[in-house]
């Protein structure tokens, strides 16, 4: 289950949130290495490799494929006999080079820290891998010390702690070999549900040790993140005709649907149907407004990811995930949940401003990407590149969208005004400027909320696709500085876009940090433009620019 804002909570400011429950559930923050275990040296990749776009059967073939040799792999890159590794994604790019990420297993039981990638050439030959974690993995046993009711009691008490209320285990605790900090450790991973004192749904993750009970981790994985719209005024929405009235279903699109919570905190809520076929009034008078502004931003964002992304969806498997409005009452927030595999969106306050703008829903569904790729921790510096990731890609599908009501720009969330004052949320070009993030990367950032550490990030993406300086774009003006004062020149946003969705699909782990993001995109700009190109530069003198050498 993964988390991600879109705001600093502890600042009173509105969180947009992501969960996303996987194999790996509690992957954390620990040092990602680049290795080559039992594998030859990494060779320079070939210029001009985008990913391709799979079919579902020629994915599931690739899926199959790998599968197939996990025993091989493991052997090749000398894991012990205990340790089994698991598929979980194939890329596959344009000359033949796949990059296979796996998450392991040690002695049947799932490793949260464990996961790695290896990428081949088109020969087989192994010619890249990249870990989590480079510690090995062992303990002196598997037999617990601690019961899981006890477990499950320490999880319970920490939740209640932290303020959740209606708390209750989702499931037995699961025995897990711990890997993410330091030394693996044998360990339970208990998951409790509730409600937080916001009113956000709580699904709180907490390892404790299985032989002492100390508690290892906690984190919460949701955090406070034609139709007439509220915010991108008259658009297409896609529907079908059902009995003599219409239902809000895009078939074009996965079969995404948009259902109405009517102010209930819980459950899929009710389908709306019309019939005229013509949805809502641009206000919050009537529940279809909110309606098709959820409905329009799946769409474009579906369309964003197969268009520029070559994807199918968020899960690559052209499946939709679905919409939930009207979530509690004067709810302030927005969050998206891979258990159900959905977006969530409130009214915010007086229930006049629903959390329903274009950049929003691109923000919250690209957690669901993120989750469904490199899977990033949401701790440490890799909290910081997963909410970065979702402000990089809501941003870009506000620009795809080229909308006149909600034109592109580097801010987020500015037309929701959730700080009450006309200020949008969070700024691309100076992240600072919202009162709380960083511009630049310092020692000991993965300390701070993540909501604030994505700052380098979003800035860095700001400088490699426009470049530092003053600037105007689509009516905005910008000026964005460097810490040293030297000037970046911009490579444009779709090369930058490319960049950062290759490096996050193919180079990056659960537990990337800065430094190991400057490596994963300078990878990327080398596979897709060469080692020599300006963008390849370019991506080096951006990191730069933020402090990340």
């Amino acid at each position: 289950m993964r988390a991600g804002s879109i705001s600093a909570h502890r600042h009173r400011r509105t969180t947009l949130v992501a969960s996303a429950a996987t194999v790996a559930a509690a992957l954390i923050a620990a040092a990602a290495t680049t290795g080559s275990a039992g594998a030859a040296p990494a060779g320079p990749a070939a210029a001009g490799a985008p990913s391709l776009q799979l079919s579902a059967s020629q994915r599931a073939e690739l899926l199959r494929e790998a599968g197939s040799g996990t025993a091989a792999t493991a052997k090749a890159l000398r894991l012990s006999g205990k340790e089994k590794l698991v598929v979980r994604d194939v890329v596959k790019d344009a000359d033949g080079t796949t990059h296979t990420r796996y998450e392991r297993t040690y002695d049947g039981l799932p490793v949260l820290g464990g996961d790695l990638i290896v990428e081949r050439s088109a020969s087989g030959r192994t010619t890249d891998v990249t870990k989590a974690t480079n510690a090995a993995i062992t303990v002196a046993d598997t037999k617990a010390s601690v019961a899981p009711t006890g477990a499950e009691r320490k999880a319970l008490g920490i939740a209640k702690a932290a303020g959740d209320r209606q708390t209750d285990t989702d499931s037995a605790p699961r025995k897990v070999i711990w890997a993410a900090t330091g030394k693996p450790t044998l360990a339970y991973e208990t998951v409790v549900g509730g409600v937080q004192k916001d009113g956000t749904p709580s699904r709180l993750h907490v390892i404790t040790d299985a032989d002492t009970g100390a508690k290892l981790y906690e984190r919460q994985a949701i955090e406070t993140g034609t139709g007439n719209s509220q915010y991108s005024g008259k658009v297409a929405v896609g529907s079908v005709k059902s009995g003599t009235s219409w239902l809000l279903k895009d078939t074009a699109r996965g079969g995404h649907m948009t259902y109405n919570l009517k102010h209930a905190e819980d459950g899929k809520g009710s389908k709306f149907t019309d019939a005229d076929n013509i949805w809502g009034n641009g206000k919050t008078t009537i529940a279809q407004t909110a309606a098709v502004d959820a409905h329009y931003g799946a769409a474009v964002t579906w369309d964003y990811y197969k268009n520029v992304l070559g994807r199918k969806g968020i899960r690559n498997d052209g499946k939709a995930a679905y919409s939930r409005v009207h979530f509690g009452d004067e709810y302030v927030n927005a969050f998206w949940d891979d258990d159900c595999f959905c977006m969530t969106y409130g009214d915010g306050e007086g229930n006049k401003k629903p959390l329903t703008e274009l950049d929003v829903a691109g923000h919250e569904m690209s957690h669901g990407l993120t989750s469904a790729t490199a899977n990033l921790e949401y701790s440490g510096e890799s909290g910081g590149l997963n909410e970065a990731t979702s402000d990089i890609f809501g941003t870009a599908v506000e620009f795809y969208a080229k909308n006149p009501s909600d034109v592109g720009d580097y801010l987020m969330g500015e037309k929701i005004d959730i700080n009450g004052d006309g200020t949008p949320l969070r700024y691309m070009d100076k992240p600072s400027k919202d009162g709380y993030s960083y511009d630049y990367w310092k020692r000991g950032i993965g300390d701070d909320d993540p909501h604030l550490t994505s700052g380098p990030a979003n800035h860095f993406f700001y400088l490699l696709s426009e470049g530092s300086g003053k600037k105007v774009v689509n009516g905005v003006t910008y000026d964005s500085p460097t810490i040293d004062g030297k000037a970046v020149k911009g490579i444009g946003r779709a090369k930058a876009e490319k960049i950062w969705y290759k490096a996050l699909t193919a180079y990056m782990t659960s537990t990337t940090n800065y430094a190991q993001a400057r490596t994963a995109t300078l990878k990327a700009a080398k596979a897709l433009y060469g080692g020599t190109s300006a963008e390849y530069k370019a991506v080096g003198a951006a990191w730069a620019g933020v402090n990340v050498k």
